[in-house]
């Protein structure tokens, strides 16, 4: 039977971070993809930036743990180069073809505000367009991840042949000190946060591999196809979802109240240890929480499993677009261009997605799909 608590917790995550991106777009960090804040940092604290910290530390993450989950369950129904080959067509597709094809419309609108210095004066129209395609990767470094991290899992596979180091976490899951031992394997998230890089160099890579962060990622990933793809842990997270919850409110109460105003995206921050149990926890929660509540699907629910996808692709030019137009060329209050902001991207990214799907051949290039 198909567990819907995971589709419910994959789209729901999914519109989390369409919201999640609306606050990041005018952050005044400087952080890149954003077109600056209402004021300057750290002088000047955006208080609606709570909403950053209190997403940020766990929904991506979450993401790579579901992608473990499905592809375990996925790869007992399919052989692997099956898997691998539909992979590639769903996620490396879009990740590449798709950049020259759509996304160079948000790289477009990410090198506006240096176009308008003139820094790109001079630089003949090829090359300004493959600028704009390569800047307009945007959050579909998501699914280059999750294409490397498909690629390593088979190689992975061969290790375990007989899958003992899964059944293993089966047993451990079936034990009394189950629940602890879950816990205890956010150790290895903190250990993840360990491995970027705290002072990226300007003009170098360092700054793409805290942003991908594919060792992080990749041990979510492999906890998910491992641990988390157990019917068992499903089972007894879900039998915990209210003290787990509490645990993870707590410290996400605590993080705001004791770290807000500092970089919620640099290395130091998402290192700390607080930070780190609260991500953790959070993973557990939500986890918990539709695997106790949410196992259920209806019309809607149906439609977002089906759409999620696609809409995570999309709608990104909808931020770009409308919000760098209301900041450079309206007086709109802040609150309006939020208020409009989310309402565009909510409403506008399903029709931009509706739209593409019908389209042949920009469906395969955009969003990966076969013909309907």
């Amino acid at each position: 039977m198909r567990k819907h608590w995971i589709d419910n917790l994959r789209w729901v995550t999914v519109l989390l971070v369409l919201l999640y991106h609306v606050f990041y777009f005018y952050n005044n960090k400087g952080v890149f993809g954003g077109i600056g804040g209402f004021g300057e940092w750290p002088q000047v604290k955006q208080y609606q930036d709570v909403v950053m910290y209190i997403l940020y530390p766990w929904f991506m993450p979450l993401l790579f743990l579901l992608a473990g989950i499905s592809s375990r369950y996925a790869l007992e129904k399919h052989s692997g180069r099956e898997w691998f080959r539909a992979r590639t067509r769903k996620l490396l597709v879009p990740a590449t073809i798709g950049l020259f094809i759509f996304q160079w419309m948000v790289g477009y609108f990410n090198t506006a505000v240096a176009a308008r210095t003139g820094a790109f004066d001079g630089m003949p129209g090829p090359a300004r367009f493959c600028l704009w395609a390569v800047s307009g990767i945007g959050p579909l470094w998501f699914i280059q991840d999750l294409w490397l991290f498909s690629l390593l899992l088979l190689l992975v596979r061969k290790l375990d042949p007989k899958n003992r180091f899964y059944e293993w976490w089966g047993r451990v899951a079936r034990g009394k000190a189950g629940l602890v031992w879950i816990i205890l394997l956010g150790v290895l998230f903190w250990a993840g946060e360990q491995l970027l890089i705290s002072n990226p160099r300007p003009e170098s890579p360092d700054g793409l591999y805290n942003l991908y962060k594919p060792l992080f990622y990749l041990i979510l990933f492999l906890l998910g196809y491992f641990v988390f793809a157990h019917d068992a842990v499903q089972d007894m997270l879900g039998r915990y979802w209210i003290p787990l919850a509490g645990a993870a409110l707590a410290t996400g109460v605590l993080l705001v109240v004791f770290t807000f105003g500092q970089d919620n995206t640099s290395p130091q921050y998402l290192g700390r240890p607080l930070a780190c149990l609260y991500g953790w926890l959070a993973c557990l929660a939500m986890t918990a929480w539709f695997r106790a509540r949410f196992d259920r699907t209806s019309r809607f629910a149906g439609y977002m499993t089906r759409s999620s996808f696609g809409i995570y692709i999309v709608h990104y030019l909808v931020i770009a677009s409308f919000g760098y137009m209301m900041k450079q060329y309206t007086q709109l209050p802040p609150w309006a261009m939020y208020v409009i902001l989310t309402i565009a991207v909510f409403a506008l990214s399903p029709l931009l997605y509706e739209i593409i799907r019908r389209i042949p051949f920009v469906r395969w290039c955009v969003l990966g799909e076969k013909k309907r």
